[in-house]
């Protein structure tokens, strides 16, 4: 009884908890322009209401397009489930479940990627192959970064790599995984998430056919990612293994909203960049996470 409550506890917090991020970052971003913006909790009122609204399918879209983001959400979620929280280690936790991080969101960005290309528009077909595309230096990255935990904990267990600092190398880890956190939820520099331009669009243009209860699958599953990888970068650079309990929760809490504070002010800050830029600054960040590799691998042998 005592696991079936920890582990509905650790599903409520990703569930009701990763929508706010979102909204601080929109409030970031209107607090940088000097105007009131939306407020904070404006993602649970967009996706109350889309729960309530019904569905509307293109006449060419099968099964798939409804149960493309269905699997992409479950993907994340269980996902967001292998993380650990702090001192209290993961929810789903086994040796190895660090590669099944990693598929699991190539899972989710196929079944986004499918769902879209059901409608059978060319516009969506583009932005899905613009997505695919820059993944694959993303995902370079983040594999590169699971290297780093991985030499530097001697392990494959993510309880046991995010446990420890990431030493010498942080400093590059941090800011190899912040930029692949800006390219893997699809935020300024790579993407604009506000964005309706069709020589702009990317993780848009994917979404745009869908609505109701599929749409707000979308919406919070992108929530859900968006937390995942703040958690992660939160916990790869500050050794919260080795804090107590209380300290710990309260330095991933104040870590993840700095995290978040810190993506609302790149989009205020910054443009978004030409496509032809996006993949010179996405192997930036794969250069980053593969230093910190070389920093951690000659830190261990020394």
């Amino acid at each position: 009884m005592i696991a079936v409550l920890d582990f509905a506890s650790r599903l409520l917090v990703w569930l009701l908890v990763a929508p706010l991020l979102p909204g601080i970052i929109n409030r970031v971003k209107a607090w940088v322009a000097g105007r009131q913006g939306p407020p904070v909790l404006q993602l649970y009122y967009d996706l109350a209401r889309l729960w309530r609204k019904g569905v509307v399918l293109s006449t060419l879209a099968s099964p798939g397009f409804v149960a493309g983001p269905a699997v992409a959400w479950l993907a994340v979620v269980a996902a967001a489930l292998l993380m650990p929280l702090g001192s209290l280690g993961g929810t789903l936790s086994f040796r190895g479940d660090v590669i099944l991080l990693v598929y699991l969101l190539a899972l989710a960005r196929f079944c986004t990627a499918w769902a879209a290309l059901e409608t059978g528009s060319a516009f969506e077909g583009m932005g899905a192959a613009r997505e695919v595309s820059y993944a694959v230096l993303a995902e370079a990255s983040v594999i590169t970064a699971v290297l780093v935990l991985g030499v530097q904990s001697g392990t494959v267990s993510l309880a046991a790599m995010l446990g420890p600092s990431a030493g010498t190398g942080s400093v590059l880890l941090a800011v190899g995984l912040f930029m692949v956190l800006l390219a893997e939820n699809c935020r300024v520099p790579f993407d604009d998430p506000n964005t309706h331009l069709e020589l702009t669009m990317i993780h848009e243009v994917m979404v745009l056919d869908h609505s109701g209860p599929p749409l707000a699958a979308v919406l919070h599953g992108a929530a859900i990612k968006l937390m995942l990888f703040s958690v992660l970068l939160v916990q790869a650079v500050l050794p919260l293994g080795d804090m107590r309990a209380a300290t710990a929760w309260a330095v991933l809490v104040a870590g993840v909203l700095a995290v978040t504070v810190a993506v609302g002010l790149v989009e205020s800050l910054l443009a978004r960049y030409a496509f032809r830029r996006v993949p010179l600054l996405l192997t930036t960040g794969f250069l980053l996470c593969l230093f910190s590799l070389l920093v951690a691998w000659k830190g261990g042998s020394a």
